[in-house]
């Protein structure tokens, strides 16, 4: 009897492993490929300027010789000349050729040099930038934002000057580093709230940067590689001014959090832009701001929005970051991104359609500034959290790099069977309102794909801070960006010829 009983029990042991085995085994069977893409017809925008970035750190070295005392006629020259060169344009309406627009993108980095030096002087490099950002958008209000000469120019401006201001942030000691930067009080007559120092506004808008890996792909991987990978739209309420935060997570889809949420997920950066006050829709109904907030909270209340993996802006039944303030101004006939974003690499259309993305004509939220019809109130940047963006940038942009070279979006395929089984658990615990190990909307395949993404993303990083402490510590300065990609393609080599 006993004897028949364990013949029993092995066999249910047999039969049990042989059944996880088949089913393992059919687990594992790989997941269709991601759609073939091939390079847009655009050519993604490029500096091609490396001489000169070279140039400019070698005054820049020089300047720190002579010292700030010696520098300060030069400083000041330099700031009157700009301004100059400013007032003498004022009223005028331009081309985006114009010469001068060349002579103020000039005059910002060359200012830089000194200022990096001299970082004392910040806070008024800060303001030269903001009128120069005001001119440009300015200028820019009758200007075609689809046509490349337009977007390029834009960009060598506005993502030029903040980029050399953040040199100079960079190489400044902290405490001379102001957290918040004011930039225009556009006028508004919307219930707002104080937020951290400024008076924010109904139906404004929030562009950040995340601290994951991904957020550093979204913000890179565009014709014109920005800082910026998430958007949210601003509901306050007209009775007691309670803050609301809309916002479309990739984890959750659609979801409201008030200011201190909003402020727990890791935010590198964060810009608050409003809709210019002289707009006609604005002029006749100045509330409209508001009303397009509260109807998107009313939705966001109403109704579980999905995530938009595929970033089809066209589509308002699921909702990427960008969507959120696109389809509810859009409702209010208002729309947002009036140059429409490009994805045109092949290294980056690779690798977003292995995560998904479906759609490379979209609206990326870096772009977001560039629109004439939204004017930048201010931004929250300190030295610490710039520093980790700066980082995270360069080692995206050497990766995509290699995408475009080849490099493929790997995944441990051993570990295919259990992220599918945590794939039906996420969508049995998405079913009852709850949020699983895997994003609603992500299959297994491209969350083994984000998982090996991140996990060289931190390789490549912990190597970059060695090497970014060892160049601190021969030269004396923080490298620049354009060393700090250096550093990184050296870190990727390193890991290259080591797999």
């Amino acid at each position: 009897m006993k004897k028949t009983t364990a013949t029993r029990f092995r066999k249910i042991v047999v039969r049990t492993i042989i059944y996880v085995a088949a089913l393992y085994l059919l687990l594992l069977i790989p997941a269709s490929q991601p759609p073939k893409v091939t390079a847009g017809e655009r050519e993604p925008f490029a500096w091609r300027q490396d001489e000169y970035w070279s140039t400019l750190e070698a005054r820049f070295k020089q300047a720190r010789q002579i010292g700030c005392l010696q520098l300060t006629s030069r400083i000041d020259t330099n700031m009157s000349q700009l301004k100059q060169v400013i007032d003498s344009v004022a009223t005028d309406s331009l081309a985006p050729d114009a010469l001068v627009f060349s002579q103020m993108e000039t005059g910002m980095f060359e200012l830089g040099v000194l200022m990096g030096a001299c970082p004392d002087r910040l806070t008024d490099y800060v303001a030269l930038h903001n009128r120069v950002r005001e001119f440009v958008k300015g200028q820019s209000r009758h200007w075609d934002m689809n046509s490349v000469a337009v977007r390029s120019r834009m960009y060598r401006l506005l993502y030029g000057g903040r980029a050399a201001i953040e040199e100079v942030i960079m190489q400044a000691p902290k405490a001379a580093v102001p957290s918040l930067t004011l930039a225009h009080d556009e006028p508004s007559m919307t219930p707002s709230a104080k937020i951290l120092g400024v008076t924010i506004h109904s139906g404004d808008i929030l562009v950040s940067r995340g601290g994951a890996p991904t957020s550093a792909l979204i913000a890179r991987g565009n014709d014109y590689p920005g800082n910026f990978s998430h958007v949210a739209l601003v509901h306050v309420d007209a009775n007691g001014g309670k803050v609301s935060i809309i916002e479309s997570h990739i984890e959750k889809g659609v979801a409201i959090a008030d200011i201190s949420q909003y402020l727990q997920d890791t935010k590198l950066r964060v810009m608050v832009l409003r809709l210019r006050s002289d707009l006609p829709v604005l002029v006749a109904d100045p509330q409209l701001p508001h009303k397009v907030a509260a109807a998107s909270l009313a939705r966001a209340v109403r109704e579980h929005i999905p995530y938009d993996f595929s970033m089809d802006f066209k589509d308002t039944t699921e909702f990427f970051c960008s969507e959120v303030a696109s389809a509810a101004y859009a409702q209010f006939g208002v729309k947002l991104w009036m140059g429409l974003s490009h994805i045109s690499g092949f290294g980056v259309k690779s690798w977003l359609s292995a995560f998904g993305v479906r759609h490379f004509e979209t609206q990326e939220p870096s772009d977001l500034e560039y629109d004439p019809q939204l004017a930048v109130v201010a931004e929250w940047r300190d030295p610490e959290t710039l520093f980790k963006d700066r980082v995270d940038n360069a080692i995206i942009d050497v990766l995509l790099e290699r995408a475009d070279s080849g490099m493929a979006l790997e995944y441990t395929w051993c570990l295919l069977p259990v992220a599918r089984a945590m794939k039906a658990y996420s969508i049995l615990l998405n079913a009852f309102g709850a949020i699983g190990p895997i994003p609603e909307g992500m299959d297994a395949t491209a969350a083994l794909r984000n998982d090996w993404f991140s996990k060289l993303h931190v390789r490549l990083k912990e190597r970059v801070l060695i090497l970014v402490d060892q160049f601190r510590q021969e030269n004396g300065y923080m490298p620049p960006y354009w060393e700090l990609v250096k550093l990184a393609r050296s870190a990727e080599s390193e890991g290259a010829s080591a797999n």
